[in-house]
């Protein structure tokens, strides 16, 4: 049955460029309640290990425990260095300690440490006693520095040479020393203190005379990085200087690691996810998380916005007689909350988004606030006039039209000012604005449109 839906021969212009494809998992899935494992062995052979951490993600929570269970020999340190946290805690605790040992000890440095990090206190010793004592002792050094440093982020294998080497010295260094980096680009040049001095590029490196020295040929470190400096720092300096890798320092200034740009990368795409999700007011693992666990942090931020609703139907009440003397307030005052916090959402996505890529200073925000009240200006005046005019026609009555327009402008224009300075000022106390700038910011635009509109109506029309 499997090899009917999963075809041995299959057009390559219909394969996925990256990944496990749907119907590889759903084969899988099928063989894995069939007992066909020998089959299953055979399609998992080869597997890129990115595509086999993919498939493993894929697969509903029974099947991968099975999964895992029946065919961890075929997940590779590799493969679980490429599986997100989440899912990665509930592989490592169907592993043993042995295999576990096993992975960190074939892992670099920042990878090791990576899956280190994911395991309960008492496992962690298990595994930490499992393994070479060098490597134990780099790890444990490791796990005293912050979560978020560069201490956490580095990779301690380096390659580094003295400035009185010769570029033949040097390649032959690199070529016949184990435990050097995997992969790398770039050879330091330090001194006798291990002191980095400069640096070198392989692609530099091979283009000179094997006589030269490398001082002759080593250009200036860019930017050099200290051990307790923030991760979502080196970020923005790696975008800044189009980094591909940075030395890492300790206090005394003595080189021990160096930060490469995929684990940049992996910071950044994380810095990123979680704004999108403190945007939404949702928690990280969310997605894959118990029912009870999302619902628990569902209810948290729920709870803000029926603050939010009861605040804007207190205000609604205060307006009874209004609304039940002019009908057509009751579904036009809508559109002049619903427009303002929309467009103050739009303002303060793109200061957030600002703010985290360093866009934006802090000293530039009567600056952003002039620009996005201007903008406020020209957008609100447009609505402002279309909706007037639609309201006018639709109850019949210009006056009311007129005053859903002023209502409405003051409104935009007031999401525009808050939008903009909210988020500044909101990061300035120490919060972060991309959970706390929405809530706010909607509960004011939603409070102002219903009490401008029908605030105006009472006094002009009643």
């Amino acid at each position: 049955m499997a090899s009917e839906i999963f075809p041995e021969n299959k057009d390559a212009s219909t394969e996925l460029l990256f990944g496990a494809s749907s119907e590889l998992v759903e084969c899988i899935s099928q063989a894995l309640d069939h007992g066909d494992f020998a089959q299953i062995g055979q399609w998992i052979e080869g597997l890129h290990s990115a595509d086999m951490a993919d498939l493993i993600v894929r697969l509903a929570p029974e099947a991968r425990e099975k999964f895992v269970d029946i065919f961890k020999s075929y997940i590779t340190a590799e493969t679980l260095a490429e599986l997100d946290d989440s899912i990665r805690k509930d592989i490592l605790e169907i592993l043993g300690t042995k295999e576990i040992a096993a992975a960190v000890s074939e892992l670099e440095s920042d990878d090791a440490l990576d899956l280190i990090s994911d395991l309960e206190e008492d496992q962690q010793q298990e595994v930490l006693r499992a393994i070479p004592a060098d490597e134990r002792a780099i790890l444990e050094e490791v796990l005293t520095y912050p979560e978020d440093s560069v201490g956490r982020l580095m990779q301690r294998e380096i390659v580094c040479v003295p400035p009185f080497w010769t570029v033949g010295e040097t390649v032959s260094f690199v070529r016949d020393t184990h435990g050097l980096p995997e992969n790398f680009y770039t050879i330091y040049v330090v001194d006798s203190r291990h002191h980095p001095l400069g640096e070198i590029y392989l692609s530099a490196l091979l283009r000179h005379h094997e006589n030269t020295p490398v001082s002759e040929i080593m250009g200036k470190i860019q930017k050099v990085i200290s051990v307790d400096q923030d991760e979502g720092e080196v970020v923005d300096l790696f975008q800044h200087y189009n980094l591909v890798s940075a030395p890492v320092v300790d206090a005394s200034g003595h080189i021990v690691g160096m930060v490469m740009i995929d684990d940049v990368f992996d910071v950044a795409e994380e810095e990123t996810e979680k704004s999108f999700l403190n945007l939404a007011k949702v928690h990280e693992s969310d997605f894959r998380a118990p029912i009870s666990t999302t619902a628990y942090w569902r209810i948290r931020w729920l709870a803000i916005t029926l603050v939010n609703t009861l605040i804007a139907s207190f205000v609604i009440s205060c307006f009874q007689i209004s609304i039940q003397k002019i009908s057509a307030l009751s579904f036009l005052m809508t559109i002049n909350a619903a427009m303002g916090g929309n467009a103050g959402m739009q303002v303060v996505t793109i200061v957030i988004r600002a703010l985290g890529t360093h866009s934006l200073r802090e000293r530039e925000m009567w600056k952003a606030v002039r620009k996005e009240v201007s903008v406020g200006l020209l957008t609100g005046g447009f609505f402002s006039l279309l909706l007037g005019g639609i309201a006018a026609l639709w109850v019949h009555d210009m006056h009311l039209g007129i005053i859903l327009s002023l209502a409405l402008l003051a409104n935009i224009l007031w999401a525009a000012f808050a939008g903009t300075i909210l988020p500044i000022v909101i990061q300035r106390m120490g919060l972060d604005p991309a959970v706390s700038a929405g809530p706010i910011l909607t509960t004011t635009t939603d409070v102002l449109g219903y009490a401008l509109f029908l605030g105006l109506a009472t006094l002009f029309l009643l």
